[in-house]
């Protein structure tokens, strides 16, 4: 059992399973086919990824392209500011973006689907995250636009944050590779 929250930006969404306590703990579904078609998520991911992240990382803002990859995003240790960039060249939302504290506490976890950049920045002392993919990695595919791009005006919360060399030159989103 899910509880989905649609967002600004159509087809990104923020999901909070279920979890059910004693005084063991919780357990919960962190993903179930029935649940993400009910709620028209994909039902197939293809590969499962992990980073682990200190306090002040910020990855992103990742796409691929033209074989659009979605994501189904989570952290199991610590907090992060996970956002959602649209990117999609007739979109009426184009450039907007969203964001969602998305923590081992809360649970909730974001879709970002194909169409849309993804980056986030962590807030706790490090944090761990999980996500699920809709197509494989392609090298070739794997674009970056930079995280400070002034045309998107992202507010992260984090005002100096730890960057890698391709995440501090990745292109402009007016020069994004989407045709």
């Amino acid at each position: 059992m899910i509880e989905v929250e649609e967002t600004k930006l159509e087809g990104v969404k923020v999901i909070t399973p279920t979890a059910f306590r004693d005084d063991r703990g919780f357990f919960m579904e962190t993903f179930n086919a029935r649940d993400a078609m009910a709620a028209d998520l994909p039902e197939i991911y293809v590969q499962d990824n992990h980073s682990h992240s200190q306090y002040g990382v910020l990855r992103g803002l990742h796409y691929q392209y033209p074989q659009w990859q979605g994501k189904l995003v989570r952290v199991v240790a610590g907090e992060i500011f996970d956002v959602a960039v649209d990117i999609q060249p007739n979109s009426p939302t184009r450039g907007h973006w969203v964001a969602v504290v998305l923590s081992a506490e809360n649970r909730k976890q974001m879709y970002v689907p194909g169409g849309f950049a993804h980056g986030f920045c962590v807030t706790s002392e490090a944090a761990d995250v999980l996500y699920k993919v809709t197509t494989l990695y392609t090298p070739d595919q794997d674009h970056c636009i930079v995280w400070n791009d002034p045309d998107i005006a992202i507010q992260w919360p984090i005002s100096e944050p730890i960057v890698s060399a391709k995440d501090a030159g990745g292109m402009r989103f007016k020069d994004a590779k989407i045709y």
